[in-house]
Formats: C-alpha cells, structure tokens, sequence
C-alpha cells in the first residue's frame, strides 16, 4: 500500500495550471495548506483575484485528480480568495478603504471604453468582489446612465466633507454627473478638471473595496496625468477596437501609462466581429487582428475580444449592463473571464512593481 506524503499531493497539484495565473498552485504560490490523514487529503488553496464562479470547478477538478492519486480515499480542496493590495507607485499614498485602483482607457472616445468599465465592475462584483467605479470621465460621464441611476440623484454628504457613493447593482457609483446638471456642459480648463478629478477620488467616502475601476476619459492628456502623479493605480487596461485608426491611439495610451511606470495589465478588443441577427454570418467590420497585433507589439495579454452586438449597446443604454442583465449568456461569460484575468493579473505584476519618477510639466 503507497503511503500518500505532502511530495505525492504537490506532484498532482503541479499537473494542473490555474487557467488566469498561467501557473500550477503550488508554483503560483496559492498552497497554504496540506492535511493528510490516513487515506484522506485536504488542501487550502488561496487565490490572490476574485473567483467566486470559477472556484468551484477548480477545487471539483483537482480533488478528483488528487482520488485517482494510489492510497487516497477521499481528497477535499478548499480555495479561498484574499485580495491584497497592489500599488505601483511606491511614492503616492494609498486611498483609504481602497486596495486596488485599475484604470480603464483608451486611446480615443467611441470604442466602448465605459461600456467595459461597468461590466468589469460588475463582473469583479459576481466574482465576490467589493467593488467601485469612478467616472473620471468628467466632459463626458455616461456611468450614471448605465448603472441606471436617475437623473438628478445627488450623494449624500459625510461630516460635511465627504460624499457619499451611490450604490447601484451591488457597486459603489462616483461621477460628476452626480454633483452637475445634466444639460450644463463642463466648460473647464485643464487644472480645473484636474482639481475635479481628485476631489472626486479622494474626498468621495468608499467603503471597504477590493477594486476601484476608474473610468478613464479618452486621450493622453490633463486627468491622466494627474491620474498618474496623485492616485496609486495598479494597473491599466486598454480598450480598443480593430481599426487601424483606434489601434494607432491605443498604442499610444500603452506608451503613456508606461512612461508613468503603471503596469498596462492587458487589451480588450471591442466590436471585433458582427454576427447578423438574421443569417448568422459574421463580418469583420472594423478591421481582424487589430487587438492581438497590438498586444503582441508591446508584449502584453489580450484580455477579451468582443463582438459588436446590439445587446450590449441596449442593456447599457438601459441601466442595466450585460453582466447584470444577462448573468448566464455568452458575452457576460466573456467579461467574468476578463474579471478573473484583470484581478490574476494584478497579482502577476507584484514582483514588477517598481517607483514611479516624478512627473514634471512646465509651460515651455
């Protein structure tokens, strides 16, 4: 009879690759620990991203595979999620009550930028995320609408200092559609939008978050900059379409983010194909590739491609996102991928982390 040691457990859980950390468990560091009990095995597993809906499956899967494993009986495995904070800019202070600041851009305004945002968000929130988003946005903010909150709802005000998020589909909601009229456009300069800004994230009351998903406004410019220098964001993801025009763009938003040392975590190609409602062919509208040619240029991951589809752009314009509204269909299948791999790939870029240099503007 084979007696079953910690060395026999490990060598199965090696054989097996967590699909968003691209390593086995015990490589990846998520063994925290191993009973073993006769011919009974239990192992706690802990994963560094939300992964409510993928953990069950994981833990099925590789306790079936440690069973088959010569003088086990019964094999348990637990798995845990513990979100920790990922700063990359050593020298800007952590927000209070937030872990970690992703910043959602793009390189110009109408590829779907805010559209992924809310879905990111809610998607991070199904995976047993505490989540937020922030409508950096502040010429154009759409998140209001897509979170489905009325028109001229206002925050409440904390100690006479902070505002107070709106919650809306388990997610905590800041934008300055919030604090303006909705038919009063912002004619400001670019300090006064960054003034906005950062009244907006630092004076706004979050609660305990695992993840604030800043929706970026479109372009290189004053907020990003400000972004940059003033809020620890841990990592950026690019949004993008396949059109050479939108890739020239979105390259040079990955350059930007680079040059601030903020880790680019990742592309999400929007309005990759069209499938025709009615014959089910489907048509490269905007370009094929794009994406992943742009992903393989500044070697980083193609997070998701999405398709061009009227849903999307409906659920949206309803206040109530694909993620929300659809819980089980494909595409929001797409985006709880997307989740997983943004949280999977935070934990990846730890060791990467480095200081940020200063960033100096003069008027020459």
């Amino acid at each position: 009879m084979s007696t079953v040691s910690r060395q026999t457990v490990e060598a199965v859980l090696r054989q097996y690759t967590d699909p968003h950390l691209n390593q086995d468990p015990v490589s990846a560091g998520c063994v925290r620990e191993i009973a073993i009990d006769g011919d009974r095995v239990r192992v706690r597993l802990e994963l560094g991203y939300a992964a409510d809906l993928f953990k069950a499956g994981w833990a099925q899967m590789l306790g079936m595979a440690l069973e088959n494993l010569e003088g086990v009986k019964s094999a348990t495995v637990e798995i845990q999620s513990v979100i920790a904070p990922h700063k990359a800019q050593t020298q800007v202070p952590a927000l209070a009550n937030v872990k970690n600041v992703i910043a959602v851009a793009s390189g110009k305004g109408g590829v779907g930028k805010s559209t992924t945002a809310a879905n990111l968000a809610l998607a991070l929130a199904r995976e047993g995320a505490r989540v937020g988003i922030l409508d950096a946005d502040i010429y154009g903010p759409s998140q209001g609408i897509m979170f489905g909150i009325p028109a001229g709802t206002r925050p409440q005000v904390k100690d006479q200092k902070f505002f107070l998020p709106i919650r809306a589909h388990g997610v905590e909601v800041m934008s300055m559609a919030f604090l303006t009229d909705d038919n009063t456009p912002m004619v400001w300069r670019g300090p006064m939008v960054s003034g906005a800004l950062i009244q907006l994230v630092t004076q706004t009351a979050w609660g305990d978050l695992d993840y604030l998903i800043v929706d970026m406004p479109p372009g290189t410019g004053d907020i990003q900059l400000t972004l940059a220098q003033k809020v620890p964001v841990a990592g950026a993801v690019i949004v993008t379409t396949p059109q050479d025009l939108a890739l020239l763009d979105a390259k040079k938003g990955v350059e930007m983010f680079r040059k601030v040392n903020i880790p680019v975590l990742g592309v999400v190609e929007n309005m990759a194909v069209h499938i025709c409602s009615n014959c089910g062919h489907a048509e490269h509208l905007f370009g094929e590739g794009g994406g992943e040619k742009l992903a393989t240029e500044f070697g980083v991951e193609l997070l998701a491609s999405m398709p061009l589809s009227m849903m999307i752009r409906q659920q949206a314009d309803g206040g109530t996102p694909t993620v929300m509204a659809e819980p089980e269909c494909q595409i929001s299948m797409v985006y709880q991928e997307l989740a997983r791999l943004v949280g999977a790939r935070l934990v990846l870029q730890e060791a990467a982390a480095v200081a940020m240099p200063s960033i100096q503007v003069s008027d020459d």
